[in-house]
């Protein structure tokens, strides 16, 4: 599995003459992990569905390894080497986890066989192995959290979206996803651009944070310099969190 470089380049979008996102730009490097934060409704999942192929972009560019991601549908995306994962976990529930990250892996070939044997690399790469003839239903939320990211891992991405993967969790339960990250990010090299609200798992995971508000970019930097920025503290974390 290889890293790729992502670059989002003035890209808006407007709802009904609203305008969601504002002439974002920010770059991921191959191989990093990195975070988008911000208040509810800031424009953070649409930038990642306009950067998945849900939404095309009003204005501006989306760039994959230097090439052109706007036009093209999610499925070409996702083979371009774009996994995503979505707030709302929603596994087929009458299949079994190992079933479920195979249909993943079945974007890059028609082989059941292939499939269900890099679904099992992968359920053993995050840990789950133990559940993969379970049913969704019948594992923990943390297992749950953790079987979105293997379905996405699945695709082969090159770069993985994870939305709100760690909402939800108690400190310990992200404590853990955070070493599944680490491990990943280490173990893969796939890159990693993270929505996510838990700033504990921010501030552990990434080397560089984009905060968005209002559906423009506020700050930009290192996680140290980003949560003493008085704008920041202002809209989002307040200032109790960072002491």
């Amino acid at each position: 599995m290889s890293a790729a470089s992502l670059s989002v380049r003035g890209i808006s979008k407007s709802f009904s003459g609203l305008r969601a996102v504002d002439n974002v730009s920010f770059d991921v490097k191959a191989g990093a992990i990195q975070a988008l934060i911000g208040p509810n409704g800031a424009g953070k999942t649409t930038v990642f569905n306009m950067i998945a192929g849900v939404f095309r972009p009003d204005t501006g560019d989306v760039l994959l390894d230097g090439k052109s991601l706007v036009g093209k549908r999610p499925d070409q995306i996702c083979h371009a080497g774009v996994g995503r994962t979505f707030q709302i976990v929603r596994p087929f529930n009458d299949l079994t986890v190992e079933e479920n990250v195979a249909v993943g892996a079945l974007a890059w070939t028609d082989d059941v066989q292939e499939a269900r044997d890099y679904a099992n690399d992968v359920l053993r790469l995050l840990g789950l192995d133990d559940k993969r003839g379970a049913r969704p239903t019948g594992i923990t939320l943390p297992d749950r959290k953790c079987l979105e990211v293997a379905r996405a891992l699945a695709t082969k991405p090159k770069i993985l979206l994870l939305d709100e993967v760690m909402a939800g969790l108690r400190p310990t339960e992200t404590d853990r996803m955070v070493s599944v990250f680490r491990k990943l990010n280490d173990d893969t090299g796939v890159t990693i651009l993270l929505i996510e609200h838990v700033m504990r798992a921010v501030m552990a995971l990434s080397a560089h944070i984009v905060v968005v508000n209002y559906g423009k970019v506020i700050a930009e930097g290192p996680p140290e310099l980003v949560t003493r920025d008085p704008d920041v503290l202002a809209c989002y974390l307040g200032a109790e969190a960072v002491h």
